[in-house]
């Protein structure tokens, strides 16, 4: 018959081992959550609405500008001095009289010719 053999109530498989103590959440994953809020903070700063990258291209509007009216300014400050000689250079009034009028002295004869063929 049967021989039965009693086993102890100790098992002879070994317990699975663990690796150190338990870890919590946030030591299994905090350097990663660290890393992402760091990359979004890194891209917000970049692409934000008011970011680096918008105030480059606000600064570079503003260097465009400033060029812009300093060459109305020196535009309006050739105007101003044409029409001050406009005022006062009658040598001037003559030739724009002259050229762009037709007007002459009494006596002096106005010939127009025909433009150039090219």
């Amino acid at each position: 018959m049967g021989v039965r053999v009693k086993r102890s109530a100790k098992s002879t498989r070994a317990p699975a081992r663990k690796s150190g103590p338990q870890q919590t959440f946030l030591q299994r994953w905090g350097s990663t959550i660290f890393v992402l809020l760091l990359m979004a903070l890194v891209a917000h700063v970049l692409f934000a609405e008011h970011g680096f990258l918008a105030m480059r291209r606000a600064q570079k509007e503003v260097e465009k500008l400033r060029q812009d009216i300093a060459q109305l300014n020196a535009d309006n400050q050739k105007l101003s001095n044409e029409i001050q000689a406009l005022k006062s250079d009658p040598k001037l009034i003559e030739k724009i009289a002259r050229e762009e009028m037709g007007l002459a002295r009494p006596g002096e004869m106005i010939y127009k010719l025909p433009p150039k063929k090219q």
